[in-house]
């Protein structure tokens, strides 16, 4: 059975405009074309209703911060070619497109460990390497240093890559990824808290 991004949405609980960030992020499978509609098949749209929320009280950290990202899109920047997330990209180019510039403030996102990034509400890549940043002239911070631990190419089973070799990052992308986060925020960034005591 397939649903029409208008019905998925609805099964969802969330804006239409929401639900066609994931399909342009292309971590949706099996979807179909009548005409103009994108058809989204239902045990797809089931999957994604029922998935858990991450165990953040197994973070070290009382907050962390989440980095809210639209789908990939291109850019003229010299040092990347595109911004946002798509499951399509290659890991270094994932990794340009999500580092930076961002307003935020940098030393809480380092203090975290550990930047879940989310489309439409769901962890879609773990970036952790976060102790060192930079700010351009726009007031605006990247994490040259970051790494990718590890990112989703089909959010519905889910299928995740795993892209560091380091254990402490693989055991975060294995407890976030694939996980619905809910953050509010005006911007790219957002806090959550973790409930947990810091160690």
């Amino acid at each position: 059975m397939l649903l029409t991004t208008g019905q998925a949405a609805a099964e969802l609980g969330c804006a239409i405009t929401t639900f066609r960030r994931l399909i342009s992020a292309g971590v949706l499978p099996g979807l179909a074309r009548r005409g103009v509609r994108v058809m989204v098949p239902l045990d797809v749209v089931q999957a994604l209703r029922t998935r858990e929320h991450p165990r953040l009280d197994q973070l070290p950290s009382t907050e962390i911060a989440v980095l809210r990202v639209d789908a990939a899109r291109r850019t003229d920047e010299p040092e990347r070619s595109w911004i946002g997330f798509a499951g399509t990209l290659l890991p270094e180019d994932l990794l340009k497109a999500l580092r930076g510039w961002w307003r935020c403030d940098a030393e809480s996102v380092a203090a975290g460990g550990v930047l879940p990034v989310t489309v439409s509400g769901y962890v879609v890549a773990v970036l952790t390497g976060l102790e060192r940043w930079e700010k351009n002239s726009k007031g605006r911070h990247a994490f040259p240093d970051a790494r990718l631990a590890g990112y989703v190419t089909d959010l519905a089973a889910p299928h995740i890559s795993i892209t560091s070799s380091l254990d402490s990052d693989r055991r975060l992308a294995g407890l976030l990824l694939g996980t619905r986060l809910a953050s509010h925020s005006g911007g790219a960034i957002a806090y959550v808290t973790t409930h947990t005591t810091a160690r």
